[in-house]
C-alpha cells in the first residue's frame, strides 16, 4: 500500500555525487557509485535520498551551472544509470530526490548561447538582459552573492546579463511564461521518469524586480546572513529586488500544480532571504511547497536558546506548511566542527543526530553525518570552490565539507582507484565506514539504532512540538500526538547537568544516546545527554 505524504516526518539522505563513490577511476563520484552503496542507505534506516546535480555542466560551480536539464553528465554516468538508481532504491523502499535549479543555467546552455547573439533572436528574452547607464556602468547596484557586481556585459548584444552568482550562471527571465513553462516541463521529464520529489535550489530567486530597481543599503551592524560573511558585498544590501519577489509565488502555485498530477510527488524548497522563516511560511502551503529549510540551523550559534527561538519563530509562522531541518549540507561547514570546535568528541555527534531528528518536521542528513565526521582541512592549493577561492583566507569556502566520503582506511578510504578530486582526510580516514562497522559503539551505530528506534515513535514522525522551560544549556520539548506525548530533553553542554522538579515520567531507552537517569524527581544528564520520557503534565 502507497504511503501518503512518505516526506511527513521523513529522514532524506543527501548524497553529493561528485564526493560518494568514484567506480570508474577518475577520481569524480558517480551514478554507479551511488547504486553500489544503496544497502548502505537503505541500512541507515533513513525514507528517501537526494542527489545533489548530475545533469550536463560545465561544472564552474559543480553542477548547479546546468546545461542540459535533461541529461545525466558524462563525468556521473548515463541516464541509464540514473534509471538503475531509481529502480533499486524504490525496490529498497527508498524514495528518490533530485536537485532541480529553476532560477539559472549555465552560459553553455543552448538557451544562453542564443540569447547572448543578438537581440532579436527566439531566446532574446528568454535571461535578464539590461542596457548600460550613461556612463557604462551596470543597470543597478545588485550584488552577486558569490562576490562582485551581479551584471556581467555582453559585447555581441551592447547589454550587461543578470547573474546572481557566478558569472557563468546567466539568470533566467521568469516574468517571460515562456521560460516559466520551459522550466515546469523539464520538471515534467523527471516526474515522468518516477522521481518522487525536488529539492528546489534557491527557490526564492526565480524572479526579480522587472524596473530593476537599486536595493537598500544596509547599515554596517546588520550585515550579517545565512551562506555568506559579513565581508561579502552582498552583505551591504538588502535583497528586496533581486529575489524574494511576490511574484515567485504564482510560480510555486504552478509547481504545486503541476506535481499533484502525481502520486504523491513532494517538492522541498531551499529559502535563503532576509526573513528566511517568514519565506519559508509563505511559501509552504497546500497549494504551493510541501516542505521548505533555511538556513537558520546551519549557523554558528548552537544554544539551546537560539535552537528554541528559531523553532518556535518558524512554528509560529507555519500554520499550513510542514518545516524540514538540517544542521550540515554541502553548502556549510560540518556541524560537528561548526558547533562542537576543533576537537569534538563522538558523544556530539551522535546527540546532533538524535537533536535534529526529533525535532517537528522532516529532516536532511548530509553524507558522512551518521558518521560524525568533522569539517576536512582543505589547503589554497587543493582548493576547487570558486566561492572559497574568492573569500580565501576569511571565507574557506565549501570545500571542507565536499571532501570524499569514507568508506575504509586505505588511502584513498576506498573512494576511488585514482587521486580524488578533493584530498582525503586524514581524520575521515579513521572514521571510515569500514572501521564504525566493526566497532558496537561507534557514531554509525548509534546513528542507525536511533533512526530505526524513530521509525516506531509515532510523536517524533508528526507531533506537534511545545517547548519547555528547563536548566541553562538544556533543550527541552513536548512532541505529542493522539497516542504519544514525550518529553524530549537534550544537555547541549559538556558538563553534567541536574534538572530538579523535572516533570517526566518513564524513560525511555533511547539507543545508541549518551542517556540519563532519574532520582527523587531530578534528571540526571550526562555531557551532551539525551532523555526522552513520557509525560503527563501541561506542555
Amino acid at each position: 500500500m502507497t504511503v501518503q505524504n512518505w516526506w511527513r516526518g521523513a529522514v532524506i539522505y543527501q548524497i553529493y555525487p561528485r564526493s560518494f563513490l568514484d567506480t570508474n577511476g577518475d577520481g569524480v563520484g558517480d551514478l554507479p557509485g551511488i547504486l553500489a552503496k544503496l544497502d548502505y542507505i537503505a541500512s541507515l534506516g533513513v525514507d528517501a535520498i537526494w542527489i545533489s546535480p548530475f545533469f550536463t555542466s560545465p561544472m564552474a560551480d559543480f553542477g548547479y551551472d546546468i546545461a542540459d536539464f535533461r541529461d545525466v553528465d558524462p563525468l556521473f554516468g548515463t541516464l541509464e544509470d540514473f534509471d538503475r538508481v531509481l529502480e533499486k532504491a524504490h525496490t529498497l523502499g527508498l524514495k528518490v530526490m533530485i536537485d532541480q535549479v529553476l532560477a539559472h543555467c549555465s552560459i553553455e546552455h543552448p538557451w544562453f548561447r542564443e540569447s547572448r547573439q543578438n537581440r532579436s533572436n527566439p531566446k532574446a528574452d528568454w535571461f535578464v538582459w539590461a542596457d548600460a547607464k550613461p556612463d557604462g556602468t551596470p543597470p543597478n547596484n545588485w550584488m552577486s552573492l558569490f562576490g562582485g557586481v551581479a551584471w556581467t556585459w555582453e559585447p555581441r548584444r551592447g547589454q550587461y546579463y543578470l547573474h546572481n552568482f557566478l558569472n557563468s550562471q546567466p539568470q533566467l527571465n521568469f516574468h517571460n511564461p515562456d521560460v516559466r513553462a520551459a522550466q515546469l516541463d523539464n520538471l515534467k521529464f523527471w516526474l515522468d521518469r518516477g522521481v518522487d520529489g525536488f529539492r528546489l535550489d534557491s527557490i526564492n530567486f526565480p524572479f526579480h524586480d522587472a524596473q530593476l530597481r537599486d536595493n537598500p543599503a544596509k547599515p554596517v551592524e546588520l550585515r550579517t546572513g545565512r551562506g555568506f560573511s559579513p565581508d561579502n558585498p552582498y552583505a551591504f544590501q538588502y535583497h528586496i529586488y533581486n529575489n524574494t519577489r511576490p511574484e515567485n509565488l504564482g510560480l510555486l502555485e504552478d509547481v504545486r500544480t503541476l506535481l499533484d498530477r502525481y502520486p504523491d510527488a513532494g517538492a522541498l524548497g531551499e529559502i535563503s532571504s532576509e526573513d528566511s522563516l517568514t519565506t519559508t511560511a509563505e511559501y509552504c502551503t497546500p497549494t504551493r511547497l510541501h516542505m521548505g529549510y533555511s538556513f537558520e540551523l546551519l549557523t554558528n550559534d548552537s544554544s539551546a536558546a537560539y535552537i528554541r527561538c528559531t523553532v518556535e519563530a518558524l512554528e509560529a509562522k507555519l500554520t499550513e506548511g510542514w518545516p524540514c531541518w538540517a544542521i550540515s549540507n554541502h553548502d556549510v561547514q560540518r556541524a560537528v566542527t561548526r558547533w562542537g570546535g576543533q576537537h569534538a568528541d563522538d558523544t556530539l555527534a551522535k546527540q546532533l543526530i538524535a537533536l535534529v531528528c526529533s525535532l517537528r518536521g522532516s529532516v536532511c542528513l548530509y553524507q558522512g553525518e551518521e558518521l560524525g565526521l568533522p569539517e576536512a582541512d582543505v589547503p589554497f592549493e587543493a582548493l576547487q570552490d570558486p566561492y572559497g577561492k574568492t573569500f580565501w583566507p576569511n571565507f574557506k569556502g565549501r570545500d571542507g565539507c565536499r571532501t570524499p566520503m569514507p568508506w575504509d582506511s586505505s588511502a584513498d578510504a576506498g573512494f576511488s582507484s585514482v587521486a580524488a578530486w578533493l584530498p582525503v582526510s586524514e581524520a575521515h580516514r579513521l572514521r571510515s565506514v569500514a572501521a564504525q562497522e566493526a566497532a558496537p559503539a561507534s557514531v554509525l551505530h548509534a546513528a542507525r539504532a536511533f533512526l530505526q528506534w524513530r521509525k516506531v515513535q509515532p510523536a517524533l514522525l508528526y507531533g506537534a512540538i511545545a517547548f519547555m522551560p528547563a536548566p541553562d544549556n538544556v533543550l527541552a520539548f513536548v512532541r505529542e500526538t493522539d497516542e504519544q506525548r514525550l518529553l524530549v530533553t537534550f544537555n547541549l553542554s559538556d558538563a553534567a547537568v541536574e534538572w530538579a522538579g523535572y516533570p517526566g515520567t518513564d524513560l525511555l531507552d533511547v539507543p545508541g544516546m549518551s542517556t540519563a537517569t532519574i532520582a527523587v524527581h531530578t534528571l540526571h544528564l550526562p555531557p551532551r545527554g539525551v532523555a526522552v520520557s513520557t509525560f503527563n503534565g501541561q506542555g
